[in-house]
């Protein structure tokens, strides 16, 4: 029948963060040549004829195992003589208590599918954004953290197979390269180089009309090469954006962390980064951490004030068992945490505000990336990798370039009108 994939159907479906994201797409990879691989569930592949009959959740616990959780009901319930495959951050806690939901899972690694290396081949999720994960693991050991136990220590890919694998992305038509991993601060630590390096010898080596979003990375890493870091930021060519996560205000906190950074330490680089123009800070914040007394909450609340990120996530504490914060005394009670996180959310959203409204009465060139949730309206980006809101009377499609002027600025977004 015309249209009906002779392989079977299989779903990937992935959670989390861009590097969870980018181990989704080669895990499609491995699988399709067996397979015909397809990510997430669409609403014409719920019906009996279109349901895949094998699924890799890619799953991502970080906060606790519920969302993982309720992604494995969903996918039984939907499909329940489906094959399932779980990978991504499944520690053992999540592994019991999905055994109490189904005994048919099988647990696989990237080690396993022989993801160790780069990609030869393009599948991915979005025809024009390209996820290059260029490490996994980390150098680090926070105390409230289990993707370290699923993930292991630092192992950095070539630099050699990173650029390799960008240049086919960008001849394959991407127009973004995200470079991702579970701390990108730390690439190549192991290996003699550094992500500062990295990107120049991409830029040097990768022409072409994309643009570059470098990942996550912790402060007490990139202080090491903070100089040739910004300088990067000088190539039209990279988001004018970092994601630097502090987590605390507070230096009491920090240590029972095990962050190995101080608040100062991202003081220093939040304003380094401030100094360029129109920059896109991105930080983490957590809130009722074990021990975290009122002096301490207001240390994270003067410290988001004073480095003024325009992109902040903000986090409950949630005890990951196996972890060393797992069984620390001082628990915080639920009701505090709720308040601390709200006083946060505010404060933050009052400063995002103010950040984006700079850039009202400016001119710029965005990029189309989908469908905005009212009809029509669309999502943009720009150099700084703000989403821009626009509307348009025609379709637009993902990858067209307006020149636009930005009229209004909400916490979350700039609104822009397409000259």
């Amino acid at each position: 029948m015309e249209g009906v994939p002779q392989k079977p159907l299989l779903a990937v479906i992935s959670q989390g963060c861009a590097a969870n994201f980018g181990d989704g797409e080669k895990i499609a990879r491995v699988f399709a040549d067996e397979y015909h691989v397809v990510f997430g569930m669409t609403e014409t592949q719920t019906n009996e004829a279109q349901l895949p009959q094998a699924f890799v959740l890619n799953v991502c616990t970080v906060k606790g195992n519920a969302g993982a959780l309720k992604l494995l009901r969903e996918t039984l319930s939907t499909a329940p003589e489906a094959k399932i495959f779980i990978t991504g951050c499944a520690p053992k806690d999540f592994r019991e208590a999905a055994a109490k939901i189904t005994d048919k899972v099988v647990y696989t690694s990237l080690r396993e599918l022989g993801l160790s290396k780069q990609p030869l081949n393009t599948l991915r999720e979005s025809p024009l954004v390209g996820i290059v994960n260029i490490e996994e693991g980390c150098l680090d050991a926070c105390a409230y953290c289990s993707t370290r136990l699923v993930k292991g220590r630092l192992r950095s890919y070539p630099a050699a197979d990173i650029l390799q694998q960008v240049k086919r992305l960008v001849n394959d038509g991407c127009i973004e390269i995200q470079l991702t991993g579970q701390d990108c601060g730390c690439y190549g630590f192991d290996t003699g180089t550094n992500l500062a390096e990295l990107v120049q010898q991409i830029l040097a080596e990768v022409p072409g009309n994309y643009k570059m979003r470098l990942g996550m990375g912790n402060p007490r890493h990139m202080m090491q090469y903070l100089d040739k870091l910004i300088e990067c930021f000088k190539d039209d060519r990279v988001y004018k954006f970092i994601h630097l996560p502090v987590q605390s205000g507070s230096e009491n906190i920090l240590r029972a962390m095990n962050r190995m950074h101080s608040a100062a330490d991202y003081v220093m680089l939040a304003e380094a980064f401030n100094q360029i123009p129109l920059f896109t800070l991105s930080t983490d914040l957590i809130v009722g951490f074990p021990g975290e007394s009122e002096q301490d909450f207001n240390d994270t609340l003067d410290i988001l004030e004073k480095t003024r990120p325009t992109v902040c996530n903000i986090t409950r504490f949630v005890a990951r068992p196996n972890t060393p914060a797992y069984h620390m005394a001082g628990a915080v009670p639920d009701e505090i945490k709720h308040t601390r996180s709200a006083t946060l959310a505010e404060a933050f959203q009052k400063i995002a505000t103010e950040n984006n409204a700079r850039w009202i009465g400016l001119t710029e060139t965005v990029v189309i990336e989908k469908p905005g949730y009212r009809k029509g309206t669309y999502i943009a980006r720009n150099a700084a990798y703000r989403p821009v809101a626009i509307t348009s009377d025609r379709p637009l499609q993902p990858g067209e370039r307006f020149t636009v002027t930005i009229t209004d600025a909400e916490p979350f977004a700039l609104i822009g009108r397409i000259n």
